[in-house]
């Protein structure tokens, strides 16, 4: 089955708000092996929603929509929906008796307008809403192929549309038929190439029309690769994932950190817990990334101990000053970070990133130099911006992180 995602709200054309339901109603689709083709967000506008369902309607075997379920004048999907299905709306006394013990138990007087709630499509029937005083709306709209498009609509607070999915709207799509097979994903984490370079790494598995699927995008320089099986079960979509999950990483080797939502930060701490080490930071122009990502990451400070955040070159005089010389280069200077931070915070590795250029430098020579200090001595590495100013920083940090990374997997 296809399905269809639509958002409804002035508040989610205009960029006020972030339409996170589509987001998750699309990721329970896709567990319930139903396709998700289109996401369509429509503001208050009563003919461009029923315009946006009758569309829907003619290429979509399901239809879930979010939000336009209030009293208010700008809440306009069920007279959307009537109009899309050319019936009249009617009122339902036990939606309505719902909607008042509602506001009961709230201790509040029912306002007039929350009738209009209780009106429905004819032919519809309610989707109940425990927590809230916005029914959902089950209806069928004229489909693709001479058949039927199944209709959700479901009110946009994200606590009470999750809690009607799962008690009413999952039985019924299940109910259907055509949902025998299940979508599963697996989220490889890749850092230390390019997406073309490492897409070129992996030849045949990208392609469109393979079995599983496997999709790239990045996200401030990390890589993730994402395959996709479709299968009867939990245990048929494994199978298909286990092989090619096996041919990434041996394709790819210590590019690949981690899976699902892994961070570097969280291949490090593992690599750390595992030698039970320890490290500490220093960071000068990131704005403290390393120490942020890190500390997040451990939050009671097993193995991050922690470090310094530098912004000047005043900070860098005081905080360094026996390590300070007239003619320090800015490797020397990262070196000297890396290692003033292990020493001072006694842990077994040192981290630091060097002076950060200014945005005009970086545009000249765009170097920058890491240090990593142990008790084997300081390595320092110089590396080269690349990429959109926007991601320089969180790009360093990470350059960083895996400079570690590596050390520990040899």
């Amino acid at each position: 089955m296809r399905a269809e995602v639509i958002s409804i709200g002035d508040e989610l054309t205009s960029g006020q708000r972030l339409d996170t339901n589509s987001q998750w109603l699309s990721q329970q689709l896709g567990m319930l092996g139903v396709t998700v083709v289109y996401h369509t967000t429509v503001a208050d506008e009563l003919e461009a929603n029923v315009r946006v369902f009758r569309q829907a309607a003619e290429r979509a075997d399901v239809i879930v929509a979010t939000g336009g379920l209030g009293p208010t004048a700008d809440d306009l999907t069920r007279e959307a929906l009537a109009q899309a299905a050319g019936r009249e709306l009617v009122l339902d006394e036990a939606a309505l008796e719902h909607i008042r013990e509602i506001f009961s138990r709230r201790t509040r007087p029912m306002p007039e307008s929350n009738t209009v709630q209780a009106m429905f499509p004819r032919g519809s029937r309610a989707i109940a809403n425990p927590h809230g005083t916005a029914p959902g709306i089950a209806i069928e709209l004229p489909g693709p192929s001479g058949g039927v498009s199944h209709v959700f609509a479901l009110p946009g607070v994200p606590a009470e549309m999750r809690e009607m999915w799962q008690a009413s709207v999952v039985p019924a799509i299940a109910s259907l038929g055509g949902t025998s097979r299940v979508l599963r994903y697996r989220r490889i984490k890749c850092f230390g190439v390019g997406e073309s370079d490492l897409e070129q790494m992996l030849p045949d598995l990208i392609r469109r029309g393979r079995e599983p699927q496997v999709g790239i995008t990045v996200h401030d320089a990390t890589i993730t690769l994402r395959i996709a099986a479709l299968g009867a079960d939990e245990a048929a979509c494994r199978a298909l994932i286990e092989p090619t999950e096996a041919t990434i990483r041996q394709s790819l080797g210590t590019l690949a950190f981690g899976s699902e939502d892994d961070e570097l930060e969280h291949a490090v701490l593992k690599l750390l817990a595992e030698r039970r080490q320890t490290l500490a930071t220093s960071e000068w122009g990131t704005g403290g990334l390393l120490a942020d990502w890190l500390s997040a990451a451990d939050p009671v400070g097993e193995r991050y101990v922690g470090g310094s955040i530098i912004r000047s070159a005043a900070a860098w005089a005081v905080l360094f000053a026996e390590h300070k010389t007239s003619d320090a280069g800015p490797a020397d200077v990262a070196a000297a970070m890396a290692s003033a931070c292990r020493q001072e915070c006694e842990t077994d590795w040192g981290l630091a990133i060097g002076p950060f250029p200014s945005d005009a430098d970086a545009q000249r020579s765009g170097e920058l130099h890491l240090a990593l200090a142990s008790r084997a001595g300081v390595k320092t590495v110089q590396t080269t911006f690349a990429g959109h100013p926007t991601i320089r920083r969180p790009r360093s940090a990470k350059q960083a992180l895996n400079l570690l990374r590596l050390a520990l997997i040899k």
